[in-house]
């Protein structure tokens, strides 16, 4: 028996790239602003968006909200964590159907409590603990010890810069997970790795398909950089093209 094709789920900043992915078949979208930051928290008017677009299309499970206060490390005092419980309940309230989330200690491990705060302010919504687990110090090690937390699935390059240098330590993060909690591939994810990630047993696919807008004018003084990023509608469809084409791998367990 074989399992179903790779999912595939696409890093978005805006309504327009809820609806390119939307309409071009991914899995779910991870909702976000400053990409280029490695993601923060969405606003909440952009979470709403983004739940009326899938609930439009009658898209179910499809909107999944990162909630990081903020760029840098993944170390958080009191008042940031309080931060992210408040952004997930909002978000869950706004009809997000899971949240993206993580933290780790100051010895660099996962902190397990803060994450059990996460997944309960989460209530039924689904929970993926993200690439924090790349930055702690024992990758495969974090991974395993999400099994049975209510933690859903886990976004992770493997440890390394790009899931193609971490190809090998994402097949063992899929052996070592048995089922039990999912494997999402992400990080530096060209079209050309994604039958490889396919061999590796992993769950699903993530990766940010954007390219670069110059509309809107020029940012004048204080603006910041001219141009943004934005959703390649061209892009989401030839990851979901190279995803289905591969040979599924077979169900483990």
């Amino acid at each position: 028996m074989v399992a179903p094709l790779l999912p595939v789920e696409i890093a978005v900043q805006d309504a327009a790239g809820a609806r390119i992915a939307l309409e071009h078949g991914a899995a779910r979208i991870e909702l976000c602003q400053a990409l280029g930051l490695g993601g923060l928290t969405p606003s909440a008017g952009l979470v709403e968006a983004a739940v009326d677009a899938a609930r439009d299309a009658g898209a179910r499970g499809f909107v999944h909200v990162l909630v990081r206060p903020r760029g840098g490390g993944f170390v958080y005092d009191a008042d940031e964590q309080r931060t992210i419980l408040r952004e997930i309940r909002a978000a869950v309230a706004a009809g997000a159907d899971g949240v993206v989330v993580g933290a780790l200690t100051d010895a660099g491990e996962l902190d397990f409590d803060a994450i059990a705060r996460f997944v309960e302010a989460a209530g039924d919504a689904d929970v993926t603990v993200h690439r924090a687990v790349d930055a702690s110090a024992d990758p495969l090690g974090s991974v395993a010890a999400l099994a049975g937390r209510g933690v859903r699935r886990v976004l992770t390059s493997g440890g390394a810069p790009d899931c193609r240098t971490g190809l090998g330590a994402l097949t063992d993060m899929a052996a070592a997970a048995g089922g039990r909690i999912e494997i999402m591939a992400g990080g530096g994810v060209q079209l050309d790795d994604i039958a490889a990630l396919t061999a590796a047993g992993v769950d699903a696919v993530h990766l940010s398909a954007r390219g670069r807008a110059l509309r809107g004018g020029a940012s004048g003084p204080g603006g910041g950089v001219d141009g943004f990023d934005e959703t390649d509608a061209a892009l989401v469809a030839a990851a979901i093209a190279a995803a289905s084409a591969v040979p599924a791998a077979p169900l483990r367990g």
